[in-house]
Parts: C-alpha cells; structure tokens; sequence
C-alpha cells in the first residue's frame, strides 16, 4: 500500500468503529505488514508523541503569595504600615505576624487540582509490541503513530486506541473509561456509527486492560487524540468550582472589608474635622478601629473546625483531601452516584434458577456460599429436587472459577459468573473438590465471543460421558432438542422460555443458560462439531449485583434529609432500572442513556434532568454534562467516580467522591473525597458530619464576631465622646488571640444535634450569617460594648489609671465571651441546664484556659509590660463577673422567647391547616 497517501490529523476523524477493517486500512494508508521504519518517523513528526501534553503550573511561591490578595489581608498591612510609621513596633509585629500566619495556613489548604492530569498520564502503556518493516518489535508506547499495527495479549495495556482487525476470545476491562463493570467481549465486524463508547466492540481504547485473549489492532489515534487523551483534555481545562463554604467566606469578607474601611475613614474624618484631634493620634484610632474590627482568628478557627470533622469522617472510612470539602458535603442537594460498587456489592450473585417447570429464588448476596432456595416465597432443600441440583452441579462442573475464604470475607477467583455459579451450588451442599473427582473433567472448548458458549467433557460414577455446555441462553437454546422437566426429556418450549428470559432480563439480570448431553464411551476430547446439537436444556441462571444493604438505607436516609440521589452509571438501561428499585431511587421517569443525551441541547438536559434519577450507558463528556446541568439549577453536587473517565465529572462537581479500593488515581486526584471502602452509606455519614460541621462554624462565627462588636462598638464611642482609647491595637489582638484560640475553637467539637439529617439542604445563596446570626451578634456586641464602655468611663472617673481602665475592659469583654461560650452551644434550645453548662469537656478545658491566660495578662510583670495592663483587685473582678453572668441570662431568656414564639407560630399554622382540611 501506498503509506504517502496517509491522511494526517484532521479536525473530524471518522467513526472508527463503523469503518471495516479494510476502510481503516486504506484511510491509514497502511497494511498487515506495518509502517516502514522511515514513514513511521515522519508521521511522528506531524502527530507528535503519544503522551499527553503537560499542563503548566503555577509556582509554589507564586501560590503562597497569592494568599496575601484578600481585602481583609490588605486593611491589616495597612493598619501594620501606619503603626511602624508611627513608631509602634509592637503592634507592627504582632499584627505581621497574624497576617504571615493567616498565609501559611491559606497555603497549606491549598488544593492539588494539577496532580489530577499526572495521575491520568500514569495510566498510560510504557511499551508497547508492534510490527515495524514486517517484523515484530516492542518499542516505547510514545513512538506509536497512526496506522502502526499493534499486538494485544492477556495483561496488555492497550497503548493507543486501536480499530480491531483480529480478535481471538479477545476481552478487554474498559471499567476505567466507560464504567462498564465486566470485561467487554471484543469483534472485528464493525458496528453502527451512532454506538455508545461502552458498545463499541470493535475497538480498542488507550489505558484500557486486556483481560483475556489476544487480538491484532490498527493505531487509529494517540496521545491527545484518544479518549484517554480527551478527557484529559478536558480534565485541564475544567475550572473547579470554589466550594460553598468558600463563597460565603468570600461574601462575608466583602462585607466585612466595607464595613471596616467604611468605619474606620468615617472615624478618622469625625476626629479630625469634629473633634480636631492630631492627626497621629486619629491614625492610631483609625488602625485600632480596624484591627478590633477584623477576626483574625477566623482562618485558624475555620481550618480546625474543618480539621475536627476531617478526622470524625476518616473514622467512618471518608478522607478527605481538602479541607473545605468537610462542609460541602453537608451542603449538598444531589448526589450522583456511580452504581457498582459503590450502590452494589461489585459480587455477581445468582438471584434465579430457571427451571423447565418453575422459578426458584436464590437467597444471599456476595460471594459468601450461605443462603437458602426459595419456590413460591418457601425454602426448599435442594437436595431433594433432582432438577435443581442437576442444573447447579452442572454449573459447578463447567466453571474454573474458584472461592476463598479470606480475612476480609470470601472471594472469587477467575470470572465473577463462574464464581457466582460455584457460589450457587455450594449453597446447595455441592463441594468443588468432591464434584471434581465424582465426574472428573475430560476436555474443554473454552469460551470464544464467536461461539459464545464453554463446553466441558466428563466422565461419570458408571464411566458413562457426557459434556456439558453453558452460555449465552439464545445460542445454548438452538444447540438443545428438549429440556429436562422432573428427570425426564419433554419438548422444548422455545416461546414460553424466551418470556420468560425477557421478563428476566427486564429486571436487569444477565442470563446464562446451562445444558447437557451424552457422549459417546469412548469420546475423549471435543470440538465445536460435538456441541451443534443434542443437548438437553437444564435451566437458566439469573445474576445481579445486588444493592448493599446499607446503601438502601442511606439512599433513604438522604431522602429524608431532603438530598435527591442520582445513579449515573455505564451500564445497560435495563440492568440500572432494576437496580434503582431495589434500593428506593424513583424511576416513574425512566431511564435516560446516554444515546438520549446526545439528542438533547443543554436546555433540555436541564429540564430533564429535574424528574429523571437514573442514566444508563453514560460516557466521561455525559457525566460532564449532567453534573453542570444539575449544577445550572443551582443545585450544589456531590458527585462519585471511581475510573479515569469520571476525572473531569469530579473535579467539575461541587465534591468529587473517589473511590479509595477500586478508584484510579486520577479519580482520586480529582476528588475531594475518597471512599476507603467504596460505600455509599459512608457517604450518608459524611453529609451528616458535614452538617456538623457548617452547624459548629456557624457557632463560632456567631461566637467570635460579638467580640470584634463589642470592640468596635467600644472604640467608637470612646472616639465619638471624646475619650482615650479604651484598648491599644495590640491588647485587641489579644483579646482576639484569646477568644478565638482559647474559647471559639472549643465549638468545632460540638456533637451533632438531633434534628441534624431531618432538616433541607441549605440554599446555596444562603449567606454564612442569617438574619438570626445577625441579630445574636449586633445583641451580643451591645452586651458587651455597653458595660465595656461604662466601666471604662467610670473607673476614670473614680481616678484610675488610664492602664486600670484598660485592663478592665480586655477582661470584660473576653469573660463575657467566655460565658457567652455556653450559650453558643446551642443556638436555639437552651444551655441553662447540666448538659449545657458541663456536657462538653473541650467547652470546660477552653473557660479555663481563657481564665489563667487573663490572669496571665492581669498579673505577670512580663505581660503586662508588653500588653499595657496592671492588676485588678476583687472589687473589679466581682463587677466584671457579674456582668458577664447578667449577658449569659439575658442571651438565656431571648432564646426562650424565640422558643415560645416559634411554638406559638407553628400551633397557629397547625390550627390553620386542620380548619382548611375540615371545610
């Protein structure tokens, strides 16, 4: 062939898998014999090496300095540049030292989206066997070139995709990229341009694993070319979306910073044009306004409320990669969950046993060889129905697939159907071992996809032969004339059988049919012309993947919780229709394949995708689809993946959940979230922690933030009454450093509270501070600011010190945080009780060590030359704690006249519907 007429790389390339292998050659302009050494080096050059291209990155300076561009970052080295300009040292470096501390944990939090697209490139061939001038050699996978002729063989990797031109019981797991959870049954025979990926049998796609067989293939494309090569593609170019905790985060500090500047200029205009201060000293206003007015301990309080509900989910097999992902969890609306595995067992199980004559039932799932035999809804001992126990030792005997019993439970050794066979008849009493001596095997015709049958030649107890075959039901039924009914030969009803394999089949189960026929005495080996006719038909077995029994309820529990759960699967519609019920997803919509999805426009998908919970046979760019339609009704998306073609799904989703047994590693460096056990009901768990979580931030946000009121609230009366400050910059981060290390961080142990999974999702334009979180910290601020603010102006007024006064006020406001602590506990019910007040011991340990610290700052001649303080006497104490018990009560009584009048709203609107429902 004449290789100078190879078409190079165009912007459409055809429909490899609907080309005949002679069209594939004649469009690669290449034949059995391969490229030449010297076409194959120009072809090279014009499509490049078949690795994927490496993406660049940002630095890991440039990453670090990035954290600094945040509006409350920038006021805080404003506030360090005046105080250095004014000569206060101290205060400069304590704040720079905040503001180095807030970037190093930034940095540290920092996601590792980029080791997404390493991990894919890992799952590429290292080498591959090809035939180069007429001869076989292996050579680098990266010097592959479309049209090379490539050779597969069981445990190959495939190195590029390749159009099949042979095939010989060629089967391939292609579980990584179409989610398909069986190896796939190869052919060369071309199949309809419009195929889904998972059906395409005539090819074979890079990074994919050839399981069985052997087979020939023609390069069709490389590198970023392949679909291993698109997804990446597509993987790089996906922005991940900032979680929802993030966003509110970012909406608060906005607001903050507006405040804040807003504030501290009006302050430092009112001192100098009202007040006609110096213009120094209303700097000095101005940054202490400032500093008091912004949480520094939020990033730390954030990062170990997350940390908290990192290690309580790494309990319950979840682990988390980045941090903010705790909460997202918690947010989440939706959650598209792959099927096997993760909503399944992954362990073929016989579910039915077709007999001429009736159904039985098949009790257990897995792999463990114990449950019962089920005619009409009743046990039945298998033994004593010759029928049933002649179909499963036939199973038995025509199987190679073993069973272990390991630490971890019991597993299969070979294929998973002949497995789930062997698992059958043991439930039956039938040993392996035994059967095998009984009737010892004589020949075997493996299994061809051509044939799509396996037959086995034994010898039995009398020396009498007969061979059994096992396989796809329609090709096993036109090999049978007559089925096996109560131990003897009848008709065979070909009509009746295929209802009832459709009706099997409907329920999303893979068939295999088994039968028997006798050979004659001397026949020691077989061939495919032994099994054209003859046999006798045994019956057919049913299999599924069974849903988990843990899965069931946490799909229910999501439910409740007001959480839809998806099921995004790459298998048949059929079999995920089936699936779907078992465990409680609505499927009154249907199911929707991704042949479906290619007909509709975004919009579509959109509306479709709001009643339709389950999609069959989807591809990496469906999935993509999906979740951002999803996400495009503002939903917040929880999605799971364990293959290579989930990667851009996950990283686009909301939360990308791996799979930590099974997954890849580009799945899981894609991911937030990685499964150690690969179970649904973990994720249930984690949404509940996760709830938690946000619960505990909310706590001490609402918390942490009265203390920067009250401060604020302090400092701007004093400068409105003409007064000094009644706190220098650097005793206010004190008071923060101490509020919000001591006490704030004491609420991200908070357990969680009982109506946690009854409650809706959160609205994702929920802002982090509600109305109510609000109207707590402007009550609190009030508090605190009020008594704050008068025992300074007294304790002045008596002739105190200006150093006394201050003192004074740093211990009010952090004991009144201390006691406010115990309200915040709970929100709404109240804390004036014994679980309440001592119900949590990390709540105890933080009171106390806010105490000793403010002893610390009152008594120590070292602190209180660097803080500015001296000591109180008990007169001062006993006002100050007297103060802060009167705050505690009073935040006590609001919320029980929030109770009441909640309770009194809900009775009206009961009241109200029972009348309606009356008339």
């Amino acid at each position: 062939m004449d290789q100078a007429n190879f078409k190079p790389a165009q912007a459409e390339a055809p429909a490899w898998h609907a080309l005949s292998t002679t069209e594939a050659f004649e469009y690669l302009a290449a034949d059995t014999s391969g490229l030449s050494t010297e076409e194959a080096q120009r072809r090279l050059e014009v499509h490049g090496p078949n690795r994927l291209p490496v993406q660049a990155r940002r630095s890991a300076l440039t990453r670090f300095l990035l954290q600094f561009h945040n509006l409350l970052i920038y006021i805080m080295i404003a506030g360090a540049v005046v105080t250095a300009l004014l000569g206060q040292w101290v205060d400069t470096a304590v704040i720079l030292g905040v503001v180095l501390a807030i970037a190093i944990v930034g940095f540290i939090q920092e996601g590792r989206a980029e080791q997404a697209i390493d991990a894919v490139r890992k799952v590429l061939a290292p080498e591959a066997t090809v035939i180069r001038d007429g001869c076989r050699v292996k050579l680098p996978a990266e010097q592959l070139v479309p049209g090379d002729i490539v050779l597969l063989r069981s445990g190959d990797k495939v190195p590029a995709d390749l159009r099949l031109v042979r095939a010989r019981n060629l089967q391939i797991q292609e579980a990584a990229l179409t989610g398909e959870s069986l190896p796939v049954s190869k052919q060369v025979a071309p199949v309809p341009a419009d195929t889904t990926l998972g059906d395409r049998a005539s090819m074979a796609y890079s990074a994919t694993i050839v399981t069985y067989g052997q087979g020939t293939g023609i390069v069709v494309a490389t590198g970023p070319n392949t679909e291993i090569g698109k997804i990446s593609g597509k993987l790089a170019s996906i922005e991940a979306l900032k979680t929802p905790l993030l966003r509110r985060l970012d909406h608060l500090g906005r607001w903050l910073s507006a405040i804040i500047i807003a504030a501290a200029a009006a302050t430092f205009a009112f001192g100098i044009l009202i007040r006609e201060l110096p213009v120094g000293e209303m700097f000095l206003a101005a940054v202490s306004l400032a500093v008091s007015a912004i949480p520094e301990g939020l990033p730390a309080v954030l990062t170990i409320a997350l940390a908290i509900g990192v290690q309580r989910m790494a309990a319950q097999n979840a682990i988390i990669r980045r941090l903010p992902a705790v909460e997202t969890l918690g947010s989440a609306t939706v959650i598209c969950s792959d099927k096997t595995g993760t909503l399944t067992r992954n362990e073929l199980t016989a579910r039915t046993v077709l007999l001429p004559d009736w159904d039985i039932f098949v009790e257990g799932v897995g792999y463990e060889p114990v449950g019962q035999f089920l005619q009409y809804g009743q046990p039945i001992l298998a033994e004593e129905d010759e029928d049933l126990l002649t179909t499963l030792r036939a199973g038995l005997l025509c199987s190679d697939a073993t069973i272990q019993k390991k630490d971890d439970g019991w597993a299969v050794v070979g294929d998973p159907i002949e497995g789930a066979l062997v698992v059958a008849a043991a439930k039956a009493g039938l040993d392996q071992d035994a059967e095998g001596q009984a009737y010892p095997r004589l020949d075997t015709i493996p299994f061809e996809s051509e044939h799509a049958y396996m037959a086995t030649l034994h010898e039995g107890r009398n020396g009498e032969r007969f061979i059994i075959a096992k396989g796809a039901p329609e090709r096993i039924l036109d090999m049978c004339k007559a089925e096996r009914s109560q131990g003897r030969e009848q008709p065979i009803d070909i009509v009746r059988w295929h209802d009832r394999l459709d009706r099997l089949a409907a329920q999303g189960q893979r068939l295999l049919a088994v039968a028997m026929k006798e050979a004659a005495p001397d026949l020691s080996d077989i061939d495919h012309p032994d099994t054209h006719n003859g046999f006798v038909l045994l019956g057919v077995f049913g299999f599924i993947d069974p849903p988990r029994a843990e899965a069931i309820r946490a799909v229910e529990e999501c439910y409740s919780a007001g959480i839809t759960v998806k099921m995004i699967t790459g298998d048949h519609a059929s079999t995920a229709r089936a699936i779907a019920r078992e465990l409680g997803i609505p499927t009154a919509a249907g199911v929707m394949t991704g042949k479906d999805i290619d007909q509709i426009s975004d919009e579509e998908l959109r509306k479709a995708a709001r009643d339709v919970h389950v999609f069959a046979r989807a591809s990496p760019e469906h999935k993509l689809r999906l979740v951002q339609a999803i996400q495009a009704e503002g939903h917040v998306v929880a999605m799971t993946g364990d293959g290579v073609n989930d990667a851009p799904a996950l990283k686009r989703a909301d939360i990308g959940i791996a799979m930590g047994l099974k997954g890849t590693e580009a799945a899981k460096e894609a991911s937030e979230m990685v499964l150690a056990d690969d179970n649904f009901a973990t994720i249930a768990a984690a949404v509940r922690e996760g709830r938690v979580v946000y619960d505990n931030l909310q706590k001490a946000i609402i918390h942490m933030l009265p203390t920067n009121g009250g401060e604020v609230l302090t400092v701007i009366a004093a400068i409105l009454l003409g007064y000094h400050l009644p706190m220098t910059p650097v005793q206010i981060l004190w008071v923060n450093l101490v509020t919000s290390a001591a006490l704030t961080l004491t609420l991200g142990f908070e357990r969680a509270e009982r109506d946690v999974m009854a409650r809706p999702p959160r609205s994702a334009s929920e802002p982090i501070i509600t109305r109510f979180g609000l109207w707590r910290m402007i009550l609190v601020s009030l508090l605190m600011a009020g008594p704050a603010f008068g025992l300074f102006v007294y304790d002045l007024s008596r002739g105190a010190d200006l150093d006394e006064a201050r003192t004074i006020v740093i211990n009010v406001i952090v004991m009144a945080e201390a006691f406010y602590l115990f309200n915040a506990r709970y929100l709404r019910e109240s804390s004036f009780n014994f679980a309440g007040i001592f119900g949590s011991q990390p709540v105890l340990i933080g009171f106390g060590v806010a105490v000793l610290l403010q002893m610390a700052v009152t008594y120590l001649p070292p602190m209180q030359f660097l803080f500015g303080t001296t000591s109180l006497g008990i007169m001062e104490w006993t006002r100050i704690i007297a103060i802060c018990f009167a705050i505690f009560c009073i935040v006590e009584l609001e919320k029980a006249v929030r109770r009441l009048w909640a309770n009194r709203k809900n009775a009206a609107r009961n009241a109200h519907s029972f009348s309606q429902s009356n008339r």
